[in-house]
């Protein structure tokens, strides 16, 4: 799997929801893009991820 242009091995298919808690993603402040489509935060818990995947991850920053 690529994830944000470096490739990740999943040892087995994952819902998006755990592998970004995994790895201390910040669910309040990040959009999930995976095989060029948005994934809705409302189907994190049900989205399943493999290494065949492309996941960009995208963190939101404040300032002004």
């Amino acid at each position: 799997m690529i994830v944000n242009g470096k490739e990740v091995h999943l040892e087995a298919k994952v819902f998006l929801l755990d592998f970004l808690k995994k790895h201390n993603y910040d669910l309040n402040r990040i959009a999930v893009e995976k095989n060029g489509m948005i994934v809705p935060k409302k189907s994190f818990d049900t989205e399943l991820i493999c290494n065949n995947d492309k996941i960009e991850i995208v963190n939101f920053v404040g300032g002004g």
